[in-house]
C-alpha cells in the first residue's frame, strides 16, 4: 500500500490543479462593472466661456479608463423645465462638449432622451451648462449612455468578441438578471470594463465589486 501512496499523491495534485485552472478560466470571463451617473465632458471653448480663458480643470481622481478622470469642478445643467446642479465634470477635454444624464433626469429637465454611445451625438438634444464665469448654450449633446462593456483587443480575442458587437449580460444575485443591447468597445487604448449608469446598476442591485459575464 505504502507503494502507492506517492502515485496517489501525485493524482490528487494533477486533480487539484486541473480544478484551480478551471476556475481561473472561469475568472478570466467575469468582466468588472463600472458605475456612472450624470456628468459632463467640456470642449475647451465651452470650458473657456464657463470658467474663463486658460482656465485648468483640477483632477480628483483617476478613472478605470486610461487618460480619463474626475474633476473637482461641476456645472448647472438647465433645461426647458428645470436645473440640475453639481453636475461633475470628466476630463480630459473632448472635442464637443457632451451631456451624460439619466434616465430620471429627463422628466426634470424637460429633454426627450436619447440612448446613444459616448461621441454619437448627431441629432441629440441640446441643453444650457452654467458655470463660475458664464454660461453655454449647446445645440445638441445630451444622451443616456447606452450600456457598454470596454476592452482591448486581446481581451476581444480571449473572449471571442469584436469591436461594435452587440451582445447580452448576465448578473447574478438576488435581484440578477440579463441586460440586452451591450455594445462591445474595443481597442488598444480600453481597458476591461462594463459601463452601466446608477439607475441600471440599481435595478439589479449592482455594485462597484459586482462582475458581469458576457451571453451571445
Amino acid at each position: 500500500m505504502d507503494n502507492y501512496e506517492p502515485i496517489i499523491k501525485l493524482l490528487l495534485e494533477a486533480v487539484k490543479g486541473n480544478i484551480s485552472s478551471i476556475d481561473k478560466k472561469e475568472d478570466t470571463n467575469e468582466i468588472p462593472v463600472g458605475i456612472s451617473n450624470r456628468h459632463v465632458h467640456l470642449s475647451q471653448a465651452d470650458m473657456n466661456c464657463l470658467f474663463g480663458e486658460g482656465y485648468q480643470m483640477t483632477k480628483i481622481k483617476d478613472l478605470s479608463q486610461p487618460g480619463q478622470y474626475a474633476c473637482k469642478e461641476t456645472v448647472t445643467i438647465c433645461g426647458p423645465k428645470g436645473a440640475i446642479e453639481k453636475v461633475r465634470i470628466l476630463g480630459p477635454v473632448r472635442s464637443k462638449t457632451q451631456v451624460e444624464i439619466l434616465a430620471g433626469d429627463s422628466f426634470k429637465l424637460g429633454v426627450v432622451p436619447t440612448v446613444r454611445l459616448s461621441g454619437d451625438l448627431h441629432g441629440t438634444p441640446g441643453i444650457t451648462l452654467v458655470g463660475p464665469n458664464g454660461s453655454v448654450q449647446i445645440t445638441e449633446g445630451v444622451i443616456v449612455a447606452q450600456r457598454h462593456i470596454h476592452m482591448n483587443c486581446e481581451d476581444a480575442k480571449q473572449l471571442n468578441v469584436h469591436d461594435g458587437q452587440i451582445v447580452s449580460i448576465k448578473v447574478d444575485g438576488p435581484r440578477g438578471g440579463i441586460y440586452n443591447n451591450v455594445v462591445i468597445r474595443a481597442n488598444d487604448a480600453s481597458a476591461l470594463e462594463c459601463h452601466i449608469d446608477i439607475e441600471e446598476a440599481n435595478a439589479m442591485n449592482i455594485n462597484s465589486l459586482s462582475k458581469i459575464k458576457i451571453i451571445k
